[in-house]
């Protein structure tokens, strides 16, 4: 009994400290923008850089459920698909996490498919094991907010990330982007997966 409380009183101030971490991290600094993404009838404010297909990705660090550091370089040669959501445990969250987690079976190894959120990492391995989520990454942004300020998705106030999806290229540039104008509905899926088609069948006749 003495070990349970123990146990139970370490993890709730590590989840204390990281709490206090997460909201900690400054956004004074970050550019906004205003009229791209609205929630319902009315316009919210992203902070960060909003990136621009051609351009190189951005670097970026996030964690997995382990609170390990992931980054953008340790997919080095890949093609990445992105696909970002508010919370992962909303409606639309879930079915487009599950979408890409079918999906990519029907890719080689060369492409990598990522969910990322600024759910707490405990959340999203709860989410996964309860919805059979095993084929693609779901990384957390929630200690830097870091992969939100360099792509321009964090939402102001609410320490969310808008809903996007972004498709990096295996030479680390950005191939495609969707910022869903409406948060409440679902990107399109269609056109994602057919520009992945198009950069993989590219990729695959070189080789």
């Amino acid at each position: 009994m003495f070990l349970a409380r123990c146990l139970t009183f370490t993890f709730f101030n590590f989840l204390l400290a990281f709490t206090v971490l997460a909201n900690g991290v400054s956004t004074a600094s970050l550019t906004e923008t205003n009229n791209l993404v609205m929630a319902g009838e009315k316009y919210i404010t992203l902070l960060g850089n909003q990136v621009t297909v051609g351009e190189p990705a951005p670097p970026f660090k996030v964690v997995n459920e382990s609170f390990a550091a992931v980054s953008l370089s340790d997919f080095t040669n890949k093609t990445l698909l992105i696909s970002v959501v508010p919370s992962l445990d909303t409606g639309v969250c879930s079915l487009q996490t599950k979408r890409f987690n079918d999906e990519v079976s029907n890719f080689s190894d060369q492409v990598t498919m990522l969910t990322i959120s600024n759910d707490l990492p405990f959340a999203q391995k709860r989410f996964c094991k309860n919805e059979k989520v095993e084929n693609i990454k779901v990384l957390s942004d929630a200690v830097w907010r870091d992969f939100g300020s360099q792509y321009g998705l964090l939402i102001k106030d609410m320490g969310l990330l808008t809903r996007a999806i972004f498709i990096i290229d295996n030479q680390g540039k950005v191939a495609y982007k969707e910022l869903v104008k409406n948060i409440s509905n679902h990107p399109n899926y269609e056109l994602a997966l057919t520009e992945l088609n198009k950069l993989t069948s590219v990729k695959e006749s070189q080789d």
